[in-house]
């Protein structure tokens, strides 16, 4: 995006790499392929045979890299993926990753998930000093750190580049013979390490390491950078500890596969027990329990076994289309939320429905499938959120956009109702969020509350620059 562009960052992207994995173009694949619902507008291989880097990436989903002449060139036992979420203003392959740059010592590449808050004064200050960036990406400014002759000639080099971010993010790094990743202090972004063999691999979710038959080894620690060579596996701390983590808690609520295990909990299991928690908070008479699929699967399951009413699909989704959050535009939204679920008139046709759904971020997609609902015949229809109202703009990497656009930072939970058609809204409470996870301190709250887990840089505007 043009780094004065008003755009929205929309950026929940996957990370994939392995060493010591040979063949790793396909390890890659099939590991990015697993991670494809964090990221759906482009996706990049970068690999090594320890002496030559070969990339290639491109628009579109993983499958269709596959399909490049640049894949079948793929050669090595090292190598990073990266699967990016879909952007509004930089949607343009030069922004898809992972980056490859030669600097003076070598080829690096580079794939990131969040965003950094201090990524407009690093990129000025290093344009003003005659640098010349090739994308509109914030993940840009770690290779621009790494290369700097302050960092470059040091001893960890690294660790001291890293320690300049600020934000949310997990790395994962390559040189010709090397493999890197890290994660931001407050761990923000989950990252894991598997073990396969002698080798390694190192995703966003656990849930790849298992699709390549990789043996959980442990999670990145925030604040950590990991290096893997031919001497093996080594750890390093670029800064102090923080006293209190900010992990995402929407991994939980919506991001992650429910087969993963983020943050060292069970995405599903967790999941479950929202909607326990809602059902105790907001118990309704009805005749079903419908979910939102797929990300209000489980919560809707956890809401049945409570509430003892029986859960039945009252929507049935063509698998063959994106997230709908994650779509770059209201239009595309629009579109794609009228082709992603079909009602099943015989299910709600007379019904008093209980519908459970993950979130409610701008209340258009809600009232649309309240509308099909009403349509179909459904007598009540009484719509269940298995998180608090989204009321604050996220400042590190997920499309909460400015307050203005958020329907709950404007309305009430009585108007929200009223706008979306249905005869009863409720939310889960703050309370019965944290208390569907384990150690409820070290999640970031701050879409919901406003209460960040630290200060925000003055000037920062989520909207400069493309996040990673």
């Amino acid at each position: 995006m043009n780094i004065n562009s008003q755009a929205k960052p929309r950026h929940y992207c996957g990370l994939f790499g392995v060493y010591g994995v040979d063949p790793a173009p396909g390890t890659i694949y099939n590991g990015l392929f697993s991670i494809q619902h964090r990221g759906q507008e482009g996706a990049g291989i970068a690999v090594s045979d320890g002496h030559k880097v070969r990339s290639v990436k491109g628009m579109g989903l993983v499958n269709e890299l596959s399909l490049r002449p640049e894949y079948k060139a793929l050669k090595g036992h090292i190598g990073i993926g990266h699967v990016r979420y879909s952007t509004t203003g930089s949607s343009r392959p030069q922004n898809v990753q992972p980056l490859v740059v030669e600097c003076m010592d070598g080829i690096w590449g580079i794939a990131h998930n969040g965003n950094l808050t201090n990524a407009r004064s690093l990129r000025r200050s290093y344009q003003e000093a005659g640098a010349i960036f090739q994308t509109s990406t914030d993940s840009e400014i770690l290779l621009h750190l790494i290369a700097d002759p302050m960092y470059r000639t040091r001893p960890r080099r690294v660790e001291r580049a890293l320690a300049e971010l600020q934000g949310a993010f997990s790395f994962l790094l390559m040189t010709r013979d090397t493999l890197m990743a890290a994660r931001d202090p407050y761990g923000f972004r989950p990252l894991s390490i598997g073990t396969m063999g002698d080798g390694y691999a190192v995703a966003s979710e656990t849930c790849a390491l298992e699709q390549v038959g990789a043996k959980f080894l442990r999670d990145v620690k925030p604040g950590e950078l990991i290096t893997i060579d031919d001497r093996g596996l080594h750890s390093s701390m670029y800064c102090e500890p923080v006293a209190q983590l900010g992990q995402c808690i929407f991994e939980h609520v919506y991001f992650a596969r429910p087969d993963s295990n983020v943050f060292e909990q069970n995405v599903h299991a967790s999941r479950m027990q929202l909607g326990r928690n809602l059902a105790l908070e907001h118990p309704v008479e009805a005749d079903l329990v419908t979910p939102i699929p797929d990300s209000g699967n489980a919560a809707a399951l956890g809401y049945s076994q409570a509430s003892g009413i029986p859960l039945d699909y009252g929507f049935i989704r063509n698998h063959y289309i994106g997230r709908t959050f994650i779509m770059p535009t209201t239009d595309e939204r629009t579109s794609s939320v009228d082709m992603k679920l079909a009602v099943v008139p015989g299910v709600v046709r007379g019904k008093r429905i209980i519908v459970v759904d993950d979130s409610l971020i701008r209340g258009t997609t809600s009232q649309r499938r309240v509308r099909a609902l009403r349509e179909a015949g459904a007598r009540e229809i009484h719509l269940r959120i298995s998180c608090p109202p989204t009321a604050f703009p996220c400042y590190f990497g997920i499309d909460f956009p400015s307050r203005e656009e958020l329907i709950a930072s404007n309305q009430t939970v009585e108007e929200i109702r009223n706008f979306i058609g249905a005869d009863s809204l409720g939310y889960l409470s703050l309370a019965g969020l944290k208390n569907s996870v384990q150690q409820p301190h070290n999640f970031c709250t701050g879409c919901f509350t406003g209460i960040y887990p630290y200060a925000v840089p003055d000037g920062h505007d989520k909207h400069g620059l493309e996040s990673g």
